[in-house]
């Protein structure tokens, strides 16, 4: 299946582990371009090294932290000096509240500047460039969409999927669609350090994945490419779960 994306460019931020490297790599070899933004810079080049060696396009390499108030802007720039637009762009990267963590003010500020402001700021910098072509995609990863207690980081992904769903609107006439992928539990660098055992992912997945098992982070990356294909050119608006079924809302 012809996919559409050879001879586009894209954004992946969050690039340097998980969900963001399997997608920088899968866009990769659909012949994307890729920018790849994350606060490693040794990690994104060693990513980019490896991109290349396989014969593939070899990333721009973006180290920036997202988290901080002019982050979107840099990255634009460096992004058209590097690859002289854009057509998608992967909101990947976040941060999730670790396990029994006493959420102060700075907790609660600093996961709604990764979690949603980023995302909001980074795809409103880069909305004219998406439209110039008329294809432009952007998708958001939200992570898991139901709390079991307070957490800073959902309450902002809350935010993040009304706003994903009212900018989808303003900016579909100019051909750009806005969906948001949430994933369960993906095995990953990050939720490795929360269940450090096959043991203990094995125990959670029984307790609450129909699926029996973790996801992995190639199976994310194949609907984040399906979502920014010319495939997907009618779906818009909408937060799709990749999670095994582990979600319970109707």
């Amino acid at each position: 299946m012809d996919l559409g994306l050879a001879g586009c460019t894209g954004v992946v931020t969050g690039a340097s582990q998980g969900i963001g490297r399997e997608t920088t790599w899968a866009l990769a070899r659909e012949g994307v371009r890729v920018a790849a933004v994350a606060r490693g810079r040794d990690a994104l080049e060693d990513l980019a090294d490896e991109v290349e060696a396989a014969g593939l396009a070899r990333p721009l390499v973006v180290p920036a932290d997202l988290a901080e108030r002019d982050a979107g802007a840099r990255v634009r720039e460096q992004v058209v000096a590097g690859l002289g637009g854009v057509d998608l762009l992967v909101n990947n990267a976040g941060q999730a509240d670790p396990p029994a963590a006493e959420l102060d003010e700075d907790a609660w500020r600093r996961a709604f500047e990764l979690n949603f402001h980023a995302k909001r700021m980074l795809a409103e910098q880069l909305r004219p460039l998406l439209a110039v072509r008329g294809r432009g995609r952007v998708v958001n990863l939200v992570g898991l969409l139901e709390p079991v207690g307070v957490s800073a980081a959902q309450a902002a992904v809350a935010a993040c999927i009304l706003w994903a769903k009212g900018f989808s609107r303003v900016v579909a006439a100019e051909g750009t669609t806005v969906n948001c992928l949430a994933p369960g539990r993906i095995d990953s660098e990050q939720l490795r350090r929360h269940f450090p055992t096959p043991a203990s992912r094995q125990a959670f997945a029984d307790a609450h994945v129909p699926a029996g098992r973790f996801g992995t982070p190639s199976e994310a990356a194949a609907v984040v490419v399906f979502l920014c294909s010319t495939a997907a050119a009618y779906v818009t608006g909408e937060t799709i779960a990749v999670d095994g079924g582990m979600h319970r809302r109707a």
